[in-house]
């Protein structure tokens, strides 16, 4: 954690360098200190996201892919990113996922309206679209935390953490869930579930206007469950014998759209299937062809009715794909 003292002057070197745009020599002789802290200090605060970059890369759009997944899977909105099998690695990292973040976050900015209520989910493209988000009007927006938090795995890249860095920018209330993601019993997240402060955060993120979730692969090399000890590449392995192809919202799926019956999912604090689908706008943010599986159960779920993806992902959906189950014919009570 950084002290307000030294999170003060993070923030004053930075302003120093990238505002008023002195040399890292100016900046140590105003200050009184050496270029090589001033490199330090600067490296530092990016660490610390006292100052964060975002390129503005160019956005173009593969509109009638976008038709076609609209189409094939009953969707309000699909967002295709134009882009090489280069900007992505095999598990959809890489430029393009800065770029397809971006581009979610511009849809995102559209469609908040003051007063609204929006439920974040973590992940890595989660992080990017709060990232790259810039609102475009002055409404406040709460953000509440849809699932627990698991801190140690990915600080960065944790719900906790994403609710509180979009609530800055969108000055609305925050709700945090004070859990982990995952307890040890079906019975502990029962009892967790039902405490005052966790039932009050799931309720406002169970009667949000949108959601923003990333859809998880089964890939042990980039899992943040393994990461996080929750399980081992062993478990992992075999939840995907039994027919899990992915996770969305933290919840495991098959690639029918139905909730793998595993234990796991009885012990996740957060969102069910069924809450997600309730949300009116749910938008998942996905890439990379090795997602293509998990992709295809989160649509035929019924969670998911605005997809952000690239091309050549996107292409591969429409090839393998069919629609059923759909959203349209979930049950939303």
């Amino acid at each position: 954690m950084v002290e307000d003292l030294e999170y003060d002057l993070l923030a004053e070197v930075a302003s120093l360098y990238y505002e008023l745009d002195l040399s890292q020599s100016e900046i140590g002789e105003r200050l009184g200190l050496s270029r090589v802290k001033i490199y330090r200090l600067l490296k530092k605060a990016k660490e610390a996201q006292v100052v964060q970059i975002t390129i503005n890369w160019p956005i173009a759009r593969d509109g009638s892919l976008e038709e076609a997944l609209c189409r094939k899977f009953t969707l309000d909105r699909a967002l295709v990113l134009k882009s090489s099998p280069r900007d992505f690695g095999p598990t959809g990292d890489g430029i393009g996922l800065r770029q397809l973040g971006q581009m979610a976050a511009r849809h995102l900015a559209t469609a908040l309206e003051d007063g609204m209520t929006l439920a974040v989910c973590l992940g890595r493209s989660s992080y990017e679209v709060i990232n790259a988000f810039r609102p475009i009007t002055q409404a406040r927006v709460n953000v509440a935390q849809a699932m627990g938090s698991i801190p140690t795995a990915i600080p960065d890249l944790d719900s906790a953490a994403l609710a509180q860095q979009l609530a800055r920018k969108l000055g609305g209330q925050i709700l945090l869930l004070s859990s982990p993601l995952f307890v040890n019993s079906p019975a502990a997240a029962e009892l967790l579930r039902s405490q005052p402060a966790i039932e009050r955060t799931l309720k406002a993120a169970r009667n949000a206007n949108i959601a923003l979730v990333g859809i998880g692969g089964m890939n042990a090399d980039t899992s943040h469950y393994i990461d996080a000890q929750l399980m081992t590449a062993g478990q992992l392995r075999q939840l995907e014998v039994e027919g899990a192809v992915g996770d969305i919202g933290g919840k495991f799926i098959r690639e029918s759209g139905e909730l793998h019956p595993c234990i796991i999912n009885s012990c996740m604090i957060g969102l069910s299937l069924e809450e997600l689908r309730r949300i009116p706008n749910t938008i998942a943010v996905a890439a990379g062809t090795a997602k293509v599986r998990p992709i295809l159960g989160a649509l035929r779920s019924g969670v998911v009715n605005a997809l952000c993806t690239d091309q050549q992902t996107a292409a591969e959906l429409v090839r393998q794909g069919r629609a059923e189950p759909s959203r349209s014919v979930a049950v939303r009570a």
